[in-house]
């Protein structure tokens, strides 16, 4: 084993450089290095799982896709930021006309599964906190990597209880779409690494 001076042993004991980091094959399962969390550890295969976990964090997904797109010029005390997401539910909305619900044939099985949930924005004007709820419906499809939006509307609640909302519209590249795919990259990196 080579020497270490002073500065090299401080060096790795500060940094938590030990033999098992160095030599992975021979560590052990008490080392925390390599001990992941498990809900992190791969892509849930249930739209339910993964949907769950994925509202833990969409509110932080998408208040950093918030702030990376603020301009540089524009005011802070005009901000928007996503609060909460809410828990998602899983019964699909029928895509057809009318009431007809014929049996499941495979090609429906293997159409995206739907999920809804919530979101609450507060935006801030002046001192002026304005909030509003805004409803999501998305559609994921299960790929041979993971879970992919397929596609994803909006529909925008107001802030004021006399105005009415707008109609849903597709928002597959809008904030809270922007933040699903991101999220949906990274549980399926998580995924990769862990396979």
């Amino acid at each position: 084993m080579p020497k270490l001076g002073f500065c090299g042993l401080l060096l790795i004991s500060c940094l938590g450089l030990q033999g098992n980091y160095w030599f992975p094959e021979s560590s052990s399962l008490d080392n925390p290095v390599y001990i992941a969390d498990s809900s992190t550890k791969a892509c849930p295969d249930d739209v339910e799982t993964l949907a769950s976990l994925m509202v833990e964090d969409l509110a932080n997904y998408a208040n950093r896709i918030i702030q990376r797109n603020r301009r540089l010029d524009e005011a802070a005390d005009n901000s928007r930021y996503i609060i909460l997401a809410g828990n998602p539910e899983f019964e699909p909305l029928s895509l057809g006309p009318g009431q007809y619900n014929p049996e499941i044939t495979v090609a429906e099985a293997e159409q995206p599964k739907q999920v809804f949930f919530t979101t609450l924005e507060r935006q801030y004007i002046g001192v002026k906190a304005l909030d509003a709820q805004s409803f999501h419906w998305l559609f994921l499809t299960p790929t041979t990597d993971g879970w992919r939006l397929a596609m994803m509307f909006t529909q925008i609640g107001s802030s004021s209880p006399e105005s009415s909302p707008v109609p849903p519209q597709e928002s597959s590249n809008w904030t809270i779409g922007q933040a699903v795919k991101l999220w949906l990259r990274d549980c399926r990196a998580r995924a990769m690494r862990a396979s």
